[in-house]
């Protein structure tokens, strides 16, 4: 599966953005998506996923209730709505698809940087 991920950009604490990540393969409908993020110096996390078909979603608790996941089957794409933007949220967004079964993350978009200012 490729990913394409866009939306990021320079906000100002308290802000807002939305992050959109679309796939290339038919059967989007069938993966699980994620969002994971990655700050200087630190190791990779997992900040939100939704289940194919969108039931179901995780959010990691330093995001919860400021980010929400959604995703558009019909348009292939995943969105990440970032709310309350903190400075700690500064980081490189990256989407990831899973197929349903599985619980490794296999396919990668290529990053979209998100820095917050304080």
């Amino acid at each position: 599966v490729q990913l394409q991920a866009s939306g990021g950009g320079l906000v100002q604490a308290g802000g807002s953005l939305r992050l959109s990540c679309t796939a290339s393969t038919r059967t989007f409908s069938s993966y699980h998506m994620g969002w994971f993020r990655q700050a200087p110096g630190k190791e990779r996390e997992l900040v939100a996923e939704i289940t194919w078909a969108g039931g179901s979603t995780y959010y990691a608790l330093s995001v919860k209730g400021r980010f929400t996941i959604s995703r558009d089957n019909a348009k292939k794409t995943v969105y990440l709505q970032m709310n309350s933007l903190k400075p700690e949220d500064t980081a490189v967004y990256y989407c990831a698809a899973r197929a349903g079964g599985t619980s490794v993350y296999d396919s990668w978009g290529q990053g979209t940087q998100v820095t917050v200012s304080s």
